[in-house]
């Protein structure tokens, strides 16, 4: 069922945006639909870094579509970029791949394997595929369709008329000194790159040669590579002469009748601005120094193309639990669906909808996944109550749909951490997971695992593909009959009083209770003794408790919560593992 066409909560960043965008769209468009935009380069793996230059956009569009305006979020690929160096770590790709760079992406072969015809529709597959998931709405735009049909060819020859003027904008910059080069923590954008490291080798940054200044690059018409160089061109006839320094090749072509090449990054950007009345689109941080891409655009858009510039943040890095730095050029980077393997689609949401573009955040890969789900879940329940502040409702809001519905949800939100434990310790028998899942709570057991699906599923995933084989629990085949024989009589003792409730505790809570409470009941107190009445000791005599099942269960000093790991080897097998 769709959600009403209404603002939610006006105190989060997203609905102070959509406020500007409104306003601004009908400053320049009035009765028009709102254009929000964002740029992918299909280069390599479109990581979650990257989602942020998605994300951001969308939870703008969403909230002015929940208003009841019209609006448009464009996704341009950047398909017809130069494929700039082989990527490491890619399955399927191989050093022959060399011999693509300085095509498009779209004229180099997928990697081994891939039911893909190019490069480019490999990567943008897997991209299109979890931004559906995420329930993110757009409208692609694949820049080698809209360069090769001769769509920008107006814009293209204006460039060029006016190149100049365009190179006079350029030129304020060069004369400046680089700044040195920081560290750098943030998404690496590969358009940015593309126009920092030059797109050939007989042309500089910007597309000046000996023969002058030009915003346009062919790709050569007998290797296929954008290695050319612009020696002439006539403003009148349109005849563009340029030369191959990959192969040698040379010709003359009518611009006006070409459609094999591309403007330069910093005048094609600007040019789509205009030419699609973007007013929204956020930039990465490394477009905020002067000679930037997004600041000479700024320049350029207007007094060239008769466009303004968009309206949209710097968006800050987005980090990975324990891996450093992504950049999609290099292969084995977290993307959207890895995420997506080991999270449900609102969580993923969440992290992106609950901090400011401008500030940064981590994706928890590891352990911390456990830790995130339990914010969420308590998320959940002051939602559901009513005593979640209004910026948490707003982005707790964003996060479960969009305008068009509520995404998909498990209807019987377990604890991650829990069923993450109940996946280990099964290894994914489901006839055991169901078994064990049930006792959690006997007064209301499962009928089917479809209740915790999909975030079993989640779970489970998470512990086959992030968590190492040293970290796994394994339950002892048999028991540890040295060790119990070691134990003095407190350490009996114990066992005997777990194993004495077992029958009378066998849930989640009850086990709870009961495991915290033999070390109480041994030291002279009620087992419902809260920590405030209990002396300091209390809490060392439970951590040796602990770490004796364990021993006596999976062999190690730590594992699962114990009352999962108890559920989970089941009341008779714990019996014999601790010697009855």
């Amino acid at each position: 069922m769709p959600i009403v066409a209404q603002s939610t909560e006006t105190t989060d960043w997203v609905s102070r945006y959509a406020d500007e965008v409104i306003e601004e769209s009908e400053r320049r468009a009035p009765g028009k639909p709102v254009v929000v935009a964002s740029g992918l380069s299909p280069s390599g793996p479109i990581h979650l870094g990257n989602l942020r230059e998605v994300m951001t956009p969308h939870l703008v569009a969403d909230e002015i579509r929940r208003r009841g305006h019209e609006v448009r979020h464009l996704i341009s690929w950047d398909d017809y970029d130069r494929y700039r160096k082989v990527p490491n770590g890619v399955a399927g790709v191989d050093d022959s791949w060399a011999e693509h760079i300085g095509r498009p992406l779209t004229a180099v072969p997928a990697p081994k394997g891939s039911p893909y015809a190019s490069w480019a529709e490999h990567f943008k597959a897997a991209m299109v595929e979890a931004l559906g998931e995420l329930g993110v709405e757009f409208d692609g735009i694949s820049q080698t369709e809209q360069y090769t049909s001769g769509t920008y060819r107006e814009q293209i020859l204006h460039a060029m008329k006016h190149r100049g003027d365009i190179d006079a904008i350029l030129d304020q910059y060069r004369t400046k000194k680089a700044p040195a080069k920081k560290q750098s923590q943030k998404p690496v954008d590969e358009a940015e790159l593309e126009a920092a490291e030059g797109s050939g080798a007989a042309a500089d940054d910007d597309g000046t040669g000996s023969a002058g200044y030009f915003p346009y690059k062919p790709y050569c018409g007998d290797c296929g590579k954008d290695l050319t160089t612009v020696t002439a061109y006539d403003d009148d006839t349109t005849e563009l002469t340029y030369t191959c320094g990959a192969c040698g090749f040379s010709e003359t072509v009518r611009l006006s009748e070409f459609n094999r090449g591309k403007l330069v990054w910093k005048v094609d950007w600007p040019m789509r601005w205009a030419y699609e009345g973007v007013v929204f689109e956020p930039s990465g941080v490394d477009h905020s120094s002067p000679g930037s891409s997004f600041q000479v655009g700024g320049q350029i858009v207007g007094s060239i193309f008769g466009g303004k510039q968009p309206i949209g943040p710097m968006y800050a890095f987005v980090g990975i639990s324990g891996m450093a730095k992504m950049s999609s050029s290099k292969g084995g980077v977290p993307t959207p669906g890895d995420a997506l393997k080991i999270m449900e689609p609102q969580i993923l949401r969440w992290l992106y909808a609950r901090r400011r573009p401008n500030q940064s955040f981590k994706i928890a890969f590891d352990q911390e996944i456990q830790r995130l789900y339990d914010e969420w879940d308590k998320l959940e329940g002051k939602v559901a109550d009513g005593s979640a502040l209004p910026a948490d409702v707003a982005a707790h809001s964003r996060a479960v749909g969009t305008a068009a519905g509520e995404l998909p949800k498990t209807p019987r939100p377990m604890p991650y951490r829990t069923l993450a434990s109940v996946a280990d310790i099964t290894a994914g028998a489901e006839d055991q997971t169901l078994r064990i899942l049930s006792e959690l709570d006997p007064a209301d057991p499962l009928s089917s695992l479809d209740e915790v699906r999909p975030r079993l599923d989640r779970a489970e995933a998470w512990i086959n593909t992030q968590v190492p084989a040293d970290q796994r629990t394994v339950v002892r085949k048999e028991a540890d009959t040295e060790l119990i024989k070691s134990l003095d009589d407190q350490g009996r003792a114990s066992l005997r009083l777990l194993l004495d409730g077992l029958d009378s505790h066998w849930s989640l809570d009850g086990l709870t209770h009961l495991v915290y409470g033999v070390p109480k009941v041994q030291a002279g107190f009620s087992a419902d003794a809260t920590p405030k009445e209990l002396p300091a000791e209390i809490k060392v005599a439970q951590r040796t408790f602990f770490a004796l099942l364990y021993h006596l269960l999976v062999g190690r000093d730590t594992g699962p919560r114990l009352p999962t790991l108890l559920l989970a080897v089941g009341q008779e097998r714990v019996r014999k593992l601790l010697g009855e």
